[in-house]
């Protein structure tokens, strides 16, 4: 067996022991949730958003929570462009980081978006706000 080979198998032997491995967690009592997150809106560079909190990392201290993350997003603004040129979708997704807050079920958060370079416009980073529903 090659090198590359016996690489991937201790691989996923590894991936699979960190996965099945329950060392010293806590029962919870709560009920399974179908899914742990966020849903927000908001509005950033003259436009909209709708993300969903991501992969990141939390604090959390009941009734609150402070996390800093990645954040899928569907980014909605229509392009303004002179007549006959071509211009993008009205939704396009998108993926920013941003730090978000909630308490109980109420989410706030500050992203930060990236607008890539066009032959319009330098490209640059963009803070927005929004609001949300945390699960």
């Amino acid at each position: 067996m090659n090198r590359s080979k016996q690489k991937l198998l201790v691989l996923a032997a590894v991936l699979t022991l960190t996965k099945t491995a329950n060392a010293q967690t806590a029962v919870s009592k709560t009920g399974a949730a179908l899914w742990d997150g966020m849903v927000i809106a908001g509005y950033v560079n003259k436009g909209a958003f709708i993300n969903f909190g991501g992969p990141a990392v939390k604090w959390t201290r009941k009734p609150f929570c402070v996390s800093l993350g990645m954040l899928p997003s569907l980014r909605i603004k229509e392009d303004r462009v002179t007549t006959g040129a071509s211009k993008n979708a009205a939704v396009t997704p998108s993926l920013g980081c941003g730090l978000s807050a909630s308490y109980k079920h109420l989410a706030l958060q500050v992203p930060i978006f990236y607008n890539a370079k066009t032959a319009a416009a330098n490209g640059k980073w963009n803070v927005g706000i929004g609001m949300g529903y945390k699960f």
